[in-house]
């Protein structure tokens, strides 16, 4: 028996015992992951039917290393459920693809499968969550871990070894339409999102690429894989802790990102993904490229076989979709690349497949009764979309509504029932039934509850089209209303005339009904299409109204803010996003979300970011005010805390004393008179250090929740290393400094103080 097939030796051993036996077309084949899964079957009579495309591949390699998409469903895919994989389909085409690929690989390789899971699984019946920015607006990262241990389960049911998960970019300008994949603006905040799915996930077997590294947010001008124009202090202080924070919970995958950062693709930046990623954070896992990325060093190289030379050797094990890595062979062949270099990567991909049993075990029960994962059974997609809603405006504390005799309510607005409107990008086809918009939610809950209240719809404009509006009928039923629901925003719902590039970003034209999602980049943050003016002329018809903004990403909203009796900021709520917010509407639920990333008051603010640097004032224009509209971590409740006996447990951090940490205890009270959750958030400047230093670093957060009249105590904590700078020689460093500490919600300051670092 060959060794690589003794179960006893670690998958480190099996791998290099195989790796002696294969040939470089074989090794080639294992770093190559050209297909677009969705594109080489389809379904007749129930019979799943692979083509020739597949067939080619797995000849040409002896075998397929990775294959992307299997069970992708959306409208670049063209994989519905007539035409898709539903159900114990998905299984079997799982199986007889894991069977073709074993009975046409010499050697009998396994093939693995990476899948999107960007919020939930993108797939038929796939499990799906509210967007990243929902997620960050949560801040409770035990929460969403345990929403994300669901789509866990469900992947690793369907064999799925890659799990393709957006935790590493961080916000920095929202006209970038991918600002929805982002958990926010900060990169503590971020990394506690990103370290909690890593851990939730791959606790169930399947392994996360975390994507997309580095810098992507960063984009200059907003534009999608456009240069990251920043220094390497910047990229070390806002883009490299959550991937940090990844790597400290052994994440087993990492995609590189589009972009360039001071004229270095990412894909060809071996500083990027191997001096820092593993020699500094001691990454072992795999590398893979993004959608045709490698070949786009082309703008570099002229040539694909550089190109593909040039990602291998700078650290990027496995491709998606380029033409480049299938050329290894003969960048092999003329010394550009060595056969360690090929190994080395060809490695990394057959330890996984031995890590993952899919020798011993490379199919999946056939079994009719398998679980299903429906939002009744799991209500984690339900839970985050009510702790994401951010309150941000309640005057006279309009909400939650008072419902003391009969009421006329209007629901008016784009957002008020376009179910796809509430996903956000990279969502799969869905049971219609299962999604709850605004309307549909209210009616719900109004029938649930027995209420005396007459509710009324009409979607006033497009999200974009300026050829329909319905404006002049939507002003009469506010005028005759005694309450309108204005629901606003935008939209990255693929499902209508969208063209797609190559990698599945959508293009953009004046058919396309979305303004945000891959490829819908934007120069403009205010509301799109006529919803200004929607808003306006809603605005005089009715003196009481409540607005809700459904979008992907912060909008300019400084009009809407102005003139709305009270504001409800809900970045893409899911599928149950309707249920949630009725829910707050009538306050069943109070609202506790914080904003994970500031408001501009105008496109020209940009960057709006609270943690500026002190070398200048942020946002002072002479012909605007000088703050944000909203700041990240701004959020209202509907009751009310009261903060006291708060406690410093030192004032000096000594430099030598390992382990050492700063912590607040203090006693919080609800005093007002709903159950709800108080969102405690833990700031830092350093006023002195060899570097500029940013006005405002968020050093840890504490979301608590408290029944009326109910008080505890917590403390909370600041460990030694959150103190450490990148210093003027580019040493991470603890420095002598005076830092002072500040404790908020709710834009209250509740504490502040100052320690001494020694």
């Amino acid at each position: 028996m060959e060794r690589y097939k003794d179960k006893n030796l670690s998958p480190k051993e099996r791998a290099k015992e195989l790796l002696k036996h294969m040939t470089v077309a074989e090794k080639v084949g294992q770093l190559n992951q050209r297909l677009y899964g969705f594109n080489i079957y389809e379904v007749k009579d129930n019979e799943i039917i692979f083509n020739k495309e597949l067939e080619d591949e797995v000849k040409k390699y002896s075998g397929l290393g990775v294959l992307y998409g299997l069970y992708r469903s959306d409208p670049w895919s063209a994989k519905d459920f007539e035409t898709g994989l539903d159900g114990i389909n998905a299984i079997k085409a799982y199986n007889k693809l894991q069977k073709y690929v074993l009975d046409n690989s010499r050697l009998k390789i396994p093939v693995l499968h990476s899948t999107e899971c960007p919020h939930g699984h993108q797939a038929l019946g796939g499990y799906l969550l509210p967007v990243n920015l929902a997620m960050g607006a949560t801040f409770n990262p035990k929460l969403v871990s345990d929403a994300y241990e669901v789509c866990g389960e469900q992947l690793k049911s369907m064999g799925v070894n890659f799990a393709l998960i957006s935790l590493l970019d961080i916000l920095r300008d929202p006209r970038w339409g991918r600002s929805e994949e982002c958990f926010g603006e900060d990169p503590y905040h971020s990394s506690q999102m990103a370290k909690a799915i890593v851990k939730a996930v791959q606790s169930k077997g399947v392994n996360v690429i975390a994507k997309h590294f580095a810098g992507q947010g960063e984009c200059t001008g907003g534009i999608n894989a456009s240069a990251a124009r920043i220094g390497e202090r910047e990229l070390r202080e806002i883009h490299l802790p959550a991937m940090e924070a990844c790597c400290e919970e052994n994440v087993k995958g990492v995609m590189a990102a589009y972009n360039e950062i001071d004229g270095v693709y990412c894909h060809s930046n071996k500083k990027l993904l191997t001096n820092i990623l593993r020699d500094e954070m001691g990454f072992n896992g795999v590398v893979m490229a993004d959608g045709v990325a490698i070949d786009q060093l082309n703008r570099m190289t002229g040539d694909y076989v550089l190109s593909g030379a040039k990602a291998l050797k700078a650290g990027v094990d496995i491709s998606l979709w380029d033409l480049a890595f299938s050329k290894l062979e003969i960048a092999l062949e003329k010394g550009l690349i060595s056969m360690e270099d090929l190994d080395e990567s060809v490695l990394r991909v057959l330890e996984i497949k031995f890590e993952q049993g899919l020798f011993e075990n490379p199919y999946l029960p056939e079994n009719e009764d398998f679980k299903k994962y429906n939002y009744s059974n799991y209500d984690h997609s339900l839970q985050l979309a009510k702790q994401s809603a951010v309150l941000l405006k309640n005057e006279d504390n309009i909400l939650p509504l008072k419902i003391d005799k009969k009421l006329k309510i209007a629901i008016i607005g784009p957002n008020g029932d376009d179910i796809y409107n509430q996903l956000g990008d990279y969502s799969p086809y869905i049971n219609e039934n299962e999604g709850v918009t605004i309307l549909k939610g209210i009616k719900n809950f109004i029938k649930n509850n027995n209420l005396d209240i007459e509710i009324n719809y009409l979607k006033g404009c497009s999200i974009i089209d300026d050829s329909f509006d319905n404006i002049k009928e939507s002003v009469e039923l506010a005028k005759n209303s005694d309450l309108v629901i204005l629901a606003l925003g935008g939209s990255s719902s693929r499902f209508g005339e969208v063209t797609f590039d190559s990698n599945g970003a959508a293009i953009a034209n004046s058919k396309v009904a979305m303004d945000c999602g891959e490829g819908m980049d934007c120069a403009n943050l205010e509301l799109p299409g006529k919803q200004n003016l929607l808003a306006k002329e809603i605005f005089k018809s009715c003196n009481k109204v409540i607005s809700i903004i459904v979008g992907g990403r912060p909008y300019a909203i400084t009009n809407i803010s102005e003139n709305t009796n009270a504001l409800l900021y809900s970045f893409y709520p899911g599928i149950k996003g309707g249920e949630a917010i009725a829910e707050i509407l009538f306050g069943k639920i109070g609202p506790s979300g914080r904003l994970p990333v500031s408001i501009p008051r105008h496109t020209g603010q940009i960057p709006a970011y609270y943690n500026y640097k002190s070398s200048y004032g942020a946002l002072s224009y002479y012909d605007l005010e000088k703050t944000p509209l909203y700041t990240f971590g701004d959020g209202l409740s509907y009751t009310k805390f009261e903060y006291s006996n708060i406690k410093l447990s030192k004032k000096q951090l000594i430099k030598d004393n390992l382990d050492e940490s700063i912590d607040i205890t203090v006693n919080i009270k609800n005093v007002g008179n709903f159950d709800s959750y108080t969102v405690l958030q833990l700031y830092t400047y350093h006023k002195q250090a060899s570097t500029i230093r940013r006005i405002r670093e968020l050093k840890n957060f504490e979301k608590v929740f408290l029944k009326k009249g109910e008080e505890t105590e917590i403390t909370i904590s600041i460990p030694k290393k959150a103190f450490y700078i990148w210093n003027d020689e580019m040493q991470f460093v603890l420095e002598n400094s005076e830092v002072e500490l500040y404790l908020k919600d709710m834009g209250q300051e509740i504490f502040k103080d100052t320690i001494q670092i020694i």
